[in-house]
């Protein structure tokens, strides 16, 4: 056999070669640019020709603190196929975490979008080694910024040829792209992904979710998280029409007129994105689902309430996928057996609403840590799910002493809780450090968060375990009630009755707040919550 290099040059030039009329889309407050795959290879060789000029070289490092749109989407492929690496930087992050993985990367050039420019601006002199600023702007114009040296992206990369030679000699294993963490605790630990490794999880996102070059995706997942889940790279390689939402990704309204007129076909997002679309509909939202084939959720768990919703309501199937930063993030996927053809529909949403199985390249074991053993198919035993693949992380970027705690024996241990049923479909039952353990016994926050969500008066719901002089620790729930609506404590309890494993996991107290606060990717922050109680602002 031929030994051919894994590139992601293979995935652009496929592209360009037999798709170049199909449409890649930025979605802005005020107008849809469209432009063709062929448009897009001809800027992204531009590129490549502008960041040469700058001295780029391979292995450099160049930023990215950018929205989703076409042009961040043209660093994508312009960066990585020239040998560089993108270093696609969360915005979100506190300032200090910014400067941290900015410096961390030793990133050399710093794209940035015009509607984040304060962002830089804020942090420029605490910049180690970024010597070029770009502005991406759709205006056209530069605006006002203390950057120097700045240019002005289209402008910039337009002084250069559109033909440019990718190298086929990089070597598969090069470094191509890298993503940080969201530091719930400590610095963001950094994840280099390479040629190979996004090649292949290319491959198997298209097997897993059953993606053709007919399809329409719509990249609501930012583009700092986990590479907006590798759908972009899917995406080109099979020449699939892409939108990019930019600045309207949490405008339902805009995102629902966008599903109907472009007939979008396939899509992902995190819950808390579904919450939104749920309460948008739920007001008498104007929508038409009728082309989606395949939608899914991740990031955390997806309420079963919210989930049999948007399905039975709205006919919005969303399915559940499980991954981090650290696997790309493709892991597991929720795919009903082909076999599965006489389930209930309780019994489907249980399947739906599981983390899945291993995706296809995927090695997955989950271990019980106390007797060392792995967890029986029972549907109970609880154990640390461990991972491995050939686009599972083996490192965390220049921090051994972290990479010895979650990578061990060609492992990587995740730190989620999980069981197995007897088909093998993996269920998460929490974060290790999310856990409260009450008496002795285990309860799951976010199995709990579920059945309170389950409640109609409930928006969000969070749980995190409180210190009790008795059991040691007990389930404290923080809670958002549906707007114009009031609940109370007793209501709540009363309703878990029935519901919950045992009496041990009602929560006696509850804090009824007006929002939950999350993390940069959208996940409920518990270790400020955690905090907030230990304040005395939870009451």
């Amino acid at each position: 056999m031929m030994d051919y290099p894994l590139l992601m040059r293979t995935l652009l030039l496929r592209a360009a070669r037999y798709f170049p009329k199909k449409e890649i889309l930025s979605i802005f407050p005020d107008e849809i640019f469209r432009y063709t795959y062929g448009d897009y290879f001809k800027r992204t060789c531009q590129l490549a020709n502008a960041l040469k000029s700058l001295g780029i070289k391979k292995g450099d490092r160049v930023a990215s603190i950018a929205l989703n749109n076409h042009r961040h989407l043209e660093l994508y492929f312009g960066v990585p196929c020239m040998g560089a690496v993108l270093h696609t930087a969360n915005f979100r992050l506190p300032p200090q975490h910014l400067v941290y993985i900015l410096n961390h990367a030793e990133d050399k050039v710093l794209f940035i979008d015009e509607d984040l420019l304060i962002i830089a601006d804020m942090i420029k002199d605490q910049l180690k080694t970024v010597k070029h600023f770009v502005v991406l702007s759709q205006s056209g114009k530069l605006p006002n910024t203390t950057l120097s040296p700045v240019y002005l992206y289209d402008d910039w990369i337009s002084q250069f040829s559109d033909e440019y030679d990718f190298p086929e000699d990089l070597d598969e294993k090069d470094p191509a792209m890298m993503c940080y963490t969201s530091a719930t605790t400590g610095d963001p630990k950094g994840v280099v992904y390479t040629h190979r490794s996004i090649v292949l999880h290319s491959y198997a996102g298209a097997v897993t979710f059953g993606t053709f070059e007919s399809d329409c995706a719509l990249h609501i997942v930012p583009m700092f998280h986990a590479n907006a889940w590798g759908m972009p790279f899917i995406s080109v390689g099979m020449g699939i029409k892409q939108i990019l939402p930019g600045r309207e990704t949490l405008n339902m309204e805009k995102i629902c007129r966008v599903i109907a007129d472009e007939k979008v076909t396939v899509t992902c997002g995190v819950p808390t994105i579904w919450m939104m679309l749920y309460d948008y509909l739920e007001k008498g939202g104007w929508h038409d689902f009728s082309t989606l084939r395949v939608i899914a959720s991740g990031g955390s768990a997806c309420p079963l309430s919210l989930m049999r919703g948007l399905n039975e309501k709205y006919n919005f199937p969303i399915r559940q996928a499980y991954g981090g930063t650290e696997t790309s993030p493709l892991a597991t996927a929720a795919l009903e057996k082909s076999y599965m053809t006489n389930l209930s529909p309780d019994q489907l949403y249980s399947v739906r609403n599981s983390a899945g199985l291993p995706a296809l390249g995927v090695d997955m074991k989950v271990m019980n840590t106390v007797t060392g053993r792995e967890v029986k198919n029972d549907g109970t035993e609880m154990g640390e799910i461990y991972l491995k693949g050939p686009w599972i992380a083996d490192a965390y970027y220049k921090d051994p002493e972290r990479s010895r705690q979650s990578f061990v024996d060609g492992w990587f241990h995740t730190g989620d809780m999980g069981t197995l049923d007897e088909e093998g479909y993996l269920r998460i039952v929490d974060r290790t450090k999310d856990l409260v353990k009450s008496g002795g016994e285990w309860i799951s926050s976010v199995d709990l968060e579920n059945m309170i969500m389950a409640h109609p008066k409930v928006l969000e719901a969070a749980i995190i375990g409180v210190p009790d002089p008795k059991w040691q620790e007990v389930p404290f729930g923080c809670i958002v009630v549906q707007q114009g609506e009031t609940l109370t404590a007793a209501e709540l309890q009363e309703f878990l009755k029935d519901k919950v494993k045992a009496s041990y996991w009602i929560p006696k107290q509850y804090a009824f707040i007006s929002a939950l606060p999350k993390t940069s990717v959208m996940k409920f922050d518990k270790k400020g919550l955690r905090q907030m109680y230990a304040n005395g602002q939870l009451k």
